[in-house]
């Protein structure tokens, strides 16, 4: 898992040209820059999702400038640079960077490094974000830490979309699951089972509801659910 979009800040050219192009090859959309002071005159410096930064720049040096992109976004941040010692690593930790290489360092690792953070990042991201379902005690858990409870046939519906992990669930397959006719005129009924299932999650939470509608097709959960 790659990043949209990165930032590589280092002043040397020519491994700059190279490894910006080894990540486009990746299909990485790559902006260099061989100065902070570029990057921060940018119109958007903090709009990347990535930042590869060397330490020794012109202008603002790296741990100052990263402490400057703590302060505006949580991208993942890379330190590759010549610097050696303990010392450099606690100071950069500190500062706020999510990993460390020092060079020399090929391409190719620099590349698994940014793998493994941004995934690492997106990851969190979505558990933060996720609602959860406890089967177990009929619960659904909202992300901001509210409980719904579930009739038995919410928990069948919550239940079917876990399973569908963010697809859209057919209405005769929700039909079949509870026990309604397959006739076009069961339709009222599954509508008033959506929307009271609609209207126990917007009671509980301020969070927009995203249990969707498909015309003609379907019922969608459109953001991450996980077991509890």
């Amino acid at each position: 898992m790659l990043p949209a979009t990165l930032a590589l800040v280092d002043d040397d050219p020519e491994y700059s040209e190279f490894l910006a192009q080894h990540l486009r090859n990746q299909g990485v959309q790559v902006q260099v820059y061989n100065d902070s002071s570029d990057l921060l005159a940018d119109i958007e410096p903090y709009r990347f999702d990535f930042y590869v930064l060397d330490l020794m720049l012109p202008g603002v040096n790296g741990t100052d400038l990263l402490r400057i992109l703590r302060k505006r976004n949580q991208a993942g941040v890379l330190i590759v640079s010549g610097r050696l010692g303990p010392e450099v690593f606690a100071e950069v930790i500190n500062a706020g960077a999510d990993m460390y290489l020092t060079k020399p360092v090929t391409f190719e690792q620099v590349e698994l490094a940014v793998r493994a953070v941004h995934r690492r990042i997106m990851t969190t991201a979505q558990v933060a974000t996720a609602w959860k379902l406890d089967s177990h005690r009929s619960l659904l858990l909202t992300p901001d830490g509210q409980s719904v409870e579930l009739s038995p046939t919410d928990l069948m519906l919550m239940q079917c979309f876990l399973k569908a992990q963010g697809a859209v669930v057919g209405r005769d397959q929700i039909r079949e699951l509870l026990g309604y006719p397959t006739a076009s005129d069961s339709d009222n009924s599954l509508h008033a089972t959506i929307y009271r299932l609609r209207r126990r999650i917007e009671k509980a939470t301020p969070l927009a509801v995203p249990l969707q509608s498909q015309q003609k097709v379907g019922y969608q959960f459109r953001a991450p659910l996980v077991s509890a």
